[in-house]
């Protein structure tokens, strides 16, 4: 059975779903599934916070037109949850929280029968504290349980022809803040403005770590070699400290997702 039959039997089986919907490639992958195993059955469901980057909520409308899902937008409150805010190793676990007790209950009053994610197989060998909030309401993975990883999400994207298909991955705005520096919007606005301009000028994988009043900018290894000519160099510390850092500093090494949570991984589970 191919990876496509093997999500729609158990996408199809699951008679109704909300899909928890970011519009990046894993989620629009279970979302298309969904669509074509299902029809109006689906539902896809995006988030919208002060933890979401601009043009993210464009993007995840464009994607659900294009693969032909029914979708909503709304408003989640992880920001009022203390433990969000605190910004620990579990900060995605709160914030998850937030995300399924809100689709749980859409799908309670609205009838649908799940909630599936996103999740892929290589999340479970990565810091994923969200996935215990995911256990605790039931949420359904169909790519993790069909063994499906990064690779495959995104290889099953090119032959749905998937508009997100090769978009790189967008997580929420708090993972650019270190664990036990306090999230609150004011920082999120920051670094969504210094991230907006450069990808404004061109770039594309990028992260503005926040340190305060201190900016770090990773590129992805193409961007980092534009950023090394010295005029666009200037260019690009111009554009963050517009943002509202006063030191910005462009790392040396190519920008590696993870890199702020890679010590937790096998330390405290999921």
């Amino acid at each position: 059975m191919s990876n496509f039959e093997c999500l729609s039997s158990r996408i199809a089986g699951l008679e109704s779903v909300i899909v928890a919907f970011s519009g990046g490639v894993d989620s629009s992958v279970v979302a298309t599934v969904a669509a074509r195993a299902l029809g109006d059955r689906a539902l896809a469901v995006t988030a919208v916070s002060p933890a979401l980057a601009t043009g993210e909520l464009d993007g995840a409308r464009a994607v659900a037109q294009a693969v032909g899902i029914d979708h909503e937008v709304i408003t989640t409150s992880e920001l009022a949850r203390e433990g969000y805010r605190a910004n620990g190793p579990d900060r995605c676990y709160h914030c998850k929280t937030e995300l399924y007790e809100q689709l749980v209950g859409l799908a309670e009053r609205r009838g649908y029968q799940a909630v599936v994610s996103g999740a892929n197989a290589d999340d479970l060998g990565d810091w994923r504290p969200g996935l215990r909030a995911a256990e605790e309401h039931s949420v359904v993975h169909p790519l993790l349980e069909a063994g499906i990883g990064k690779e495959g999400v995104r290889a099953l994207a090119r032959e749905l022809a998937i508009p997100s298909a090769e978009k790189p991955a967008a997580p929420c705005l708090a993972s650019r803040v270190p664990h036990g520096t306090r999230v609150d919007p004011a920082v999120l606005a920051r670094i969504d403005t210094a991230e907006r301009s450069l990808k404004q000028r061109g770039y594309e994988i990028l992260r503005v770590r926040h340190f305060d009043t201190r900016a770090v900018v990773e590129f992805g290894e193409r961007e980092l070699e534009c950023a090394a000519d010295p005029d666009e160099h200037g260019r690009v510390i111009a554009l963050v400290h517009d943002a509202g850092y006063e030191h910005v500093e462009i790392a040396t090494e190519p920008f590696r997702s993870g890199s702020l949570t890679a010590h937790f991984v096998g330390r405290f589970g999921r």
